[in-house]
């Protein structure tokens, strides 16, 4: 079977951590994934989606968060939970790469490139990342916000350690707030850091992979976590996929049709491409261990049942 992403293995040695939770190698990856996108400071937690809940709950009063209506669910539940309010847009184009979800928040769950926090030269703005295990950097989950703005960065890393002061003595903290326990672990961190070093290698290879597909395809796709196209009928095109052993994705239904946010939909803007595109959209393997021989036969097919 030709699988739609890969998901590396690794055996984590938890007796090497000074600290189960939260030892040297949390801030030791920090460091290393914030220079690589080119920020000075950096807060890991649980999941991406928990930084987005944190990033929304700084402000104050119930907010209209404007939202791309095709993307994970993950995104407006954190918009609910936080207290604010929906509109959802057309944008099916922003899919594999990052988006503005609200002020000073740019969500870049599914992009990773070496110095984008600094190319984007946006003041400190918080960037937020995710290590979901299909994500460009795998991980065992997780997430990550950077900035230039240390003290911006100082308030998720308050708010992730259950809203306790900061100190490399977790008896000498003192409780500020009522915060969360969405503090990263240490084996995390391990898998995750592991892979970061191998990121620009991996990189190399699906820029290769997507190359070769675009000449095939037609496409000027330039995401490295999705390769995407359009068919008729992507249900009935994914079954036919499986047939002949190729796994396949549909990255997203829309979201504007939940019933859970039906009280948040304020967009008065036709939403029907949105729609269209979770009946036509679909994800093709996209991933470094991909052979020649299997992208051609990824080719020859997609060819075929289109």
């Amino acid at each position: 079977m030709v699988d739609l992403f890969d998901i590396p293995n690794h055996i984590v040695d938890t007796s090497k951590f000074s600290h189960m939770l939260h030892g040297d190698i949390v801030s030791e990856f920090e460091e290393s994934f914030a220079k690589y996108v080119g920020a000075k400071y950096a807060c890991s937690a649980n999941s991406a989606s928990s930084l987005i809940y944190l990033a929304l709950r700084r402000f104050s009063g119930q907010q209209l968060v404007q939202l791309p209506s095709t993307m994970p669910i993950v995104v407006p539940n954190a918009v609910v939970q936080a207290g604010h309010r929906i509109m959802f847009y057309n944008d099916i184009d922003w899919v594999g790469g990052y988006y503005h979800l609200h002020e000073d928040i740019l969500d870049s769950a599914q992009q990773v490139d070496r110095n984008q926090y600094a190319d984007l030269d946006r003041g400190d703005s918080i960037m937020i990342f995710s290590f979901y295990p299909t994500k460009p950097v795998s991980g065992c989950d997780g997430g990550i916000v950077v900035s230039n703005n240390k003290e911006k960065i100082d308030y998720f890393k308050m708010m992730t350690m259950n809203g306790t002061s900061l100190s490399n003595n977790s008896w000498s903290r003192k409780q500020e707030v009522a915060g969360c326990k969405m503090h990263w672990t240490s084996p995390q961190a391990f898998i995750a850091n592991e892979n970061l070093k191998k990121l620009d290698e991996k990189n190399s290879r699906l820029d290769e992979i997507r190359s070769v597909y675009n000449d095939a395809f037609g496409y000027n796709n330039t995401s490295r976590h999705l390769y995407r196209i359009r068919v008729r009928q992507n249900a009935s095109f994914i079954q036919k996929m499986w047939k002949v052993n190729i796994k396949c994705g549909i990255h997203y239904i829309h979201c504007h049709g939940h019933k859970a946010y039906k009280d948040h939909e304020f967009s008065v803007a036709d939403l029907t491409l949105s729609e269209l595109e979770s009946k036509r959209t679909v994800s093709l393997p996209f991933h470094e261990k991909l052979t020649d021989t299997e992208i051609d036969k990824i080719i020859h097919h997609v060819k075929e049942f289109t």
